[in-house]
């Protein structure tokens, strides 16, 4: 336990980043999400036809390689820069893949819900004169997203613990996973103490997020 308290500060500062990317990442996913599932289930087949390709290339393409994509492609190669400060330049770099990617799960997860709705409602939607957008904002997205609260939550997990592949794709972003490797290579802390101590705090993270959106979901239930 020592090596952990020795080490606090490397724990905290870690765990700080990787809620910061969290969040972040997890804010702009959720909102390309809801702009693909838009998409999907849009009148326009070209929209449809769009949001289907992005969706099923990148869900099927491992996390590695889109953050490799990001590292290398866009701030390498292409020379693409969020920050002049580069903890905060690999960060954003992190944040657009993670995003990117987990958008996909996101949208899946909306248009499972979307498909749960009576086909009824639209009907009688449209028979009132409201048009596709007003029908998706007031009376399918509110819905659908109320039926998938506990898929979400379990996005929202998975994101959190996705966040440790940021740092072995040639990104370096600050995160815990990071922290842990680094306290490794200095081979003066006990291992299996310091990947217990790290162990446990992703759980921390995690854990009660997955009751607060298993009891949020029970709560915002939608009555059939």
């Amino acid at each position: 336990m020592d090596d952990i308290f020795n080490n606090l500060d490397s724990f905290v500062d870690g765990f700080s980043w990787t809620i910061r990317l969290t969040l972040v990442s997890a804010a702009f996913a959720f909102a390309i999400g809801v702009l693909l599932t838009a998409m999907r289930v849009s009148p326009v087949p070209l929209l449809r036809a769009s949001a289907t390709v992005y969706v099923e290339t990148i869900r099927n393409t491992p996390l590695t390689l889109v953050l490799l994509f990001c590292g290398l492609g866009l701030g390498n190669t292409m020379q693409l820069q969020f920050s002049d400060r580069v903890e905060w330049d690999v960060f954003w770099l992190a944040v657009v893949g993670l995003s990117a990617y987990t958008a996909c799960f996101v949208a899946e997860s909306l248009r499972a819900g979307i498909n749960t709705i009576p086909f009824g409602q639209a009907e009688a939607a449209r028979s009132l004169g409201l048009t596709f957008g007003q029908n998706l904002r007031l009376i399918v997205l509110p819905q659908a997203l109320r039926t998938v609260i506990g898929p979400l939550g379990s996005v929202f997990i998975a994101l959190t613990k996705n966040t440790t592949v940021a740092s072995v794709a040639g990104l370096g972003v600050q995160e815990a996973s990071r922290e842990m490797r680094l306290l490794f290579d200095q081979g003066q802390t006990d291992v299996l103490v310091v990947f217990i101590g790290f162990a446990i705090g992703f759980i921390i993270l995690t854990l009660p997020v997955g009751y607060f959106f298993g009891w949020l979901s029970k709560r915002l239930a939608v009555a059939r």
